[in-house]
């Protein structure tokens, strides 16, 4: 695997950074000669260089910890040293001094210790827990947040298992059509781990594209795939209902390829965006009157009639066609039906002297 090295930026600023522990150092040194505390100068040129060391080789080990979260781990120390600070505020020297029987003394050092160990684990605590958490559970907390990172990364896209197995999503998103991070929720997670282990060959494939298509969007750093616990929704729901419900939680929008929870979403007042809906939307308007160059490739309904379809998949029946199935030819839209399976184009076979006459 290749390595990647740090920006030039870094390390100019490493560089930088050991230039002024150095210097620290020297000006120690200097400034200590003819006390009682002399240091001498290679100390303190030693003693910079160790520093600057240290503190280099713990930013090298913090490579991966952005400042998203470093803001994120000062709020959780903050909320941990808040808890802590509420503890100690129990009078535990009495306590102390009744229970185990020690002195004034003795008990003010304990309390010391005590007060600090608090500090310092509720604070660790803290910290971890808030890097654990995903920000949705911080907009529980605080709604702002979620208001801000809406504002300037756009509304997050709750994916549904059909959507997943659909496996487009990736290909939409670095269109640019869509933008927002997206969220998976657990229960999704396990209905694609179900439909990966079916006996049903046809289930166990869409499952493993869909897993595929999951492992491929969390290894795109350009996209950001949040797995949601969705606690929020009863387990005994149905897993519309489910999805439905935490969409409305988390204000998302429902991005799905289910026609149905389209339908049910929309009626709770649900924001969906359904790809088959924009599938159709991209599709060429096919207009009476147009010339088309069509593969025959089946018969019709009909006996006369032969059936060819457009890169879109529109089926087009072209009338006295039969004859020519098999072969490419050239067809002049007649009439177009709009039914619910979608557009269907009806042409005859193009007939260039009658088209100059």
């Amino acid at each position: 695997m290749k390595k990647i090295s740090a920006p030039t930026s870094v390390n100019v600023a490493r560089l930088t950074y050991l230039l002024v522990c150095e210097l620290a150092g020297v000006a120690v040194a200097v400034s200590s000669k003819n006390t009682a505390l002399e240091v001498p100068l290679w100390t303190g040129v030693v003693g910079g260089l160790v520093v600057a060391g240290f503190f280099i080789f713990v930013e090298t080990l913090m490579k991966g910890f952005s400042l998203r979260g470093f803001s994120t781990a000062t709020f959780g120390i903050l909320v941990g040293l808040f808890c802590a600070w509420l503890l100690t505020r129990v009078n535990i020297d009495r306590l102390l001094i009744e229970i185990m029987g020690l002195d004034s003394e003795a008990a003010e050092t304990m309390k010391l210790a005590v007060d600090v160990s608090l500090f310092a684990s509720l604070g660790f605590l803290g910290a971890v827990l808030a890097l654990r958490s995903g920000r949705d559970e911080f907009a529980f907390i605080i709604p702002y947040v979620r208001f801000r990172q809406d504002a300037a990364s756009g509304q997050p896209l709750l994916l549904d298992a059909d959507v997943v197995m659909d496996g487009r999503v990736p290909r939409i998103l670095a269109s640019g059509f869509l933008n927002g991070r997206l969220i998976v929720p657990r229960f999704v997670l396990e209905e694609l781990q179900v439909f990966a282990n079916s006996p049903s060959p046809g289930k166990r494939q869409r499952g493993q594209r869909g897993l595929d298509c999951l492992e491929e969007m969390q290894a795109d750093p350009a996209i950001r795939v949040t797995i949601h616990d969705a606690h929020d929704a009863p387990a005994t729901d149905g897993m519309d209902a489910r999805l439905v419900q935490l969409a409305r939680i988390l204000g998302a929008r429902l991005l799905t390829t289910d026609e149905n929870l389209a339908k049910v979403a929309r009626l709770q007042n649900a924001e969906v965006l359904n790809i088959s809906d924009l599938a159709d939307a991209l599709k060429p308007a096919v207009v009476v009157g147009e010339k088309i160059h069509l593969a025959l490739v089946r018969p019709g309904k009909d006996e006369h009639q032969a059936v060819g379809y457009l890169p879109d998949g529109t089926m087009i029946v072209v009338n006295h066609g039969a004859p020519k199935i098999g072969t490419t030819q050239d067809v002049i839209v007649i009439s177009t039906l709009q039914t619910s399976a979608g557009q269907m184009v009806f042409a005859e076979l193009y007939d260039p002297e009658e088209a100059a006459a």
